[in-house]
């Protein structure tokens, strides 16, 4: 990828149905060193959005490719704190962590 050039990156996971509530709760009071580690590894104009059924869309843009991304927040202890945290309210294998699991979509097109 090109210096420079934002890459946006959108990714799908699955909150268990039981769970929306306390998982939204949390995202209300993001611990601000969380945030901080978020934008020092590049993660900008970072969104989520959640169906009713818990379908989750997570949005985010950054120079860098999603692997490269992730890498640099998994890097952080404070990282692997919240996604220990948040394992529970994921549908995904046990012993797996949310950072782990994300399943990047194709962006088919994007108009300013």
């Amino acid at each position: 990828m090109e210096a420079g050039t934002i890459k946006r990156i959108g990714f799908v996971l699955k909150v268990r149905n039981s769970m929306i509530e306390e998982y939204k709760q949390h995202h209300r009071h993001i611990w601000p060193e969380m945030l901080d580690a978020l934008y020092r590894h590049g993660w900008h104009n970072y969104s989520l959005f959640m169906r009713e059924d818990g379908l989750l869309f997570g949005y985010f843009e950054t120079t860098q490719d999603l692997q490269s991304a992730l890498r640099g927040i998994q890097s952080e202890e404070v990282n692997r704190r919240w996604q220990t945290m948040m394992a529970p309210f994921f549908e995904i294998p046990p012993e797996s962590r949310p950072d782990q699991m994300l399943v990047e979509l194709d962006e088919i097109v994007h108009l300013d």
